[in-house]
């Protein structure tokens, strides 16, 4: 797939077709990362997006308890070295 690389105000930029970010689960206020590698510029999705959304989500319902409760157990405190 071809695209040109415009001018945005003082930089520039390319128009990646919205099959491209459908087909990635991208969209227009996804975060990417941009790295170069052997002579070719790759994108790559941020990773961990959605998270705090996620997290505020999990929090509001509830579902953000301790599993297992913070006890020390007999290995904490007889075979532990730091």
């Amino acid at each position: 797939m071809k695209a040109n690389i415009i001018n945005i105000g003082n930089s520039q930029g390319i128009i990646i077709p919205s099959m491209l970010l459908r087909k990635l689960n991208l969209s227009s206020k996804s975060s990417v990362q941009l790295e170069v590698e052997n002579g070719s510029i790759v994108i790559k999705p941020a990773p961990r997006q959605g998270w705090a959304e996620a997290a505020i989500e999990m929090h509001a319902a509830g579902d953000d308890e301790l599993l297992l409760d913070d006890a020390v157990t007999d290995f904490d405190k007889e075979e532990w070295t730091w």
